[in-house]
């Protein structure tokens, strides 16, 4: 049989990108993810900049358009009506939060790789040579420094560095078990009717089991009941992680941000964004633990740490410029992690008593946190171990035609199919090769 080339692959993931296109904001899947989701569509805009700049920046757009008053930029911006995803508008009840006259959203955020694919898209812009795509920078530009001013003062009033989850769907890593313990203390009771469709689509051994969703569902129900306001939310949150990916996201977008305040020539808010990032810089370099080497997150209802190893622990990389010593540890760390795996780098190691293969963020290998941690690893100059990644990355999303996550001891394709984030990495990776 022969081989397929790679001009195939990159004509598969534009492919996937037009069928899950939905009118300039692509879904992450057909039916199991029927709406446009925040970090995920940040990455598919970074995809569509590899051969279509101006519907990269309709992709950021259309996710700027559910941005609420108060800068939050949510998780899920409900553009159209479906019956095949669990829970929508209805239990969200953010209809006096969400834009007047927009879109319905969810009431909470993700990773703010928003400022990230911004930088990557206006420079694609700038290669262009069109000065009117260019200016279509400005404004995403001023929303993602509202959404930034957002996260730090909504999500670290203390002034830490360290920006807070509330709910574990903020993080992105959905049922890591990072949040187990402190899931301990969240009751599953919920005043709504959970009817899940996820299982519908995907086989229930890869997905959250029921009692998780009643307690995610339980601190849907607990935000409600205080209409989303910061403020309220914070005191009254039984689940409050400040969370070392986030953070390390945040800070580098936070930097690229910067890189565009000179690009854009705005000087007031050059001297913000460099405030904002030595806050959060600093507050990352905190979380350093020898011993471990790796990042650690805190529980900030327990005020004790996160010692759950999970890929989380290595995402500062992205944002920070690490020292000989703290190189090397990492590197050895992540080598450990990669023994046993034929694709990785998993989100739990294997020899962890969490470990499970197939289920979610429990195990599994996802294309879009190996491009972060790539970028990472090379930015700290750890090219070999970057490129192992990439390798053993694209070598799965192709096999498995860009399924959702891979089982990382087998390569198996796990979760959704034809999935929009996966293609956009594929686009990366072999553009970036």
């Amino acid at each position: 049989m022969p081989a397929v080339s790679t001009e195939q692959h990159t004509a598969r993931a534009k492919e996937i990108l037009k069928a899950n296109d939905r009118g300039g904001y692509t879904v992450p899947t057909a039916k199991l993810y029927p709406f446009q989701w925040n970090w995920d569509s940040a990455f598919v805009a970074m995809g569509f900049a590899t051969y279509d700049v101006a519907r990269a920046y309709r992709e950021l757009e259309l996710l700027a358009s559910g941005q609420w008053a108060d800068g939050m930029i949510p998780q899920i911006i409900f553009h159209a009506p479906s019956d095949t995803y669990f829970p929508g508008p209805d239990v969200w009840k953010t209809n006096g939060r969400s834009p007047a006259g927009g879109p319905s959203t969810s009431g909470i955020t993700q990773p703010p790789v928003f400022g990230i694919a911004l930088r990557h898209v206006h420079e694609a812009a700038v290669a262009t040579g069109d000065l009117a795509l260019q200016a279509r920078t400005l404004p995403l530009f001023h929303s993602a420094l509202r959404h930034h001013r957002w996260w730090l003062t909504a999500r670290d009033p203390d002034r830490t560095g360290l920006v807070a989850i509330l709910h574990n769907w903020e993080s992105g890593s959905d049922n890591s078990p990072a949040w187990d313990l402190a899931f301990e203390r969240v009751p599953t009771t919920t005043t709504t009717t959970i009817v899940r469709k996820d299982t519908g689509h995907v086989d229930a051994s890869m997905r959250p089991r029921d009692v998780d969703y009643q307690r995610y569902i339980h601190l849907v129900d607990t935000y409600a009941a205080v209409n989303w306001e910061p403020a309220l939310q914070w005191k009254i949150a039984p689940f409050k992680i400040a969370e070392v990916q986030m953070t390390a996201i945040l800070a580098r977008a936070t930097e690229d941000l910067i890189a565009l305040s000179y690009s854009l020539g705005t000087p007031a808010e050059q001297a913000e964004l460099l405030d904002m990032h030595e806050r959060l810089t600093t507050g990352l370099r905190r979380q350093w633990r020898q011993t471990l080497g790796r990042f650690v997150s805190r529980d900030l209802v327990s005020q004790s740490d996160i010692l759950t190893p999970t890929h989380a622990g290595f995402v500062p990389l992205l944002a920070l410029d690490l020292d000989a010593e703290q190189k090397s540890l990492i590197a050895a760390e992540m080598e450990r992690w990669l023994d046993g795996t034929k694709v990785g780098l998993p989100t739990v190691p294997i020899t962890a008593a969490a470990f499970e293969a197939k289920r979610y963020w429990r195990g599994p290998v996802w294309a879009i946190m190996n491009w972060l941690l790539i970028d990472g690893l090379e930015r700290n100059g750890l090219d070999a171990l970057a490129e192992r990644l990439r390798e053993s990355t694209l070598a799965a999303v192709t096999a498995t035609d860009f399924a959702e996550y891979f089982d990382p001891i087998t390569g198996e394709g796990c979760g959704g199919p034809a999935f929009s984030w996966t293609a956009a990495a594929y686009l990366h990776f072999s553009r970036a090769r």
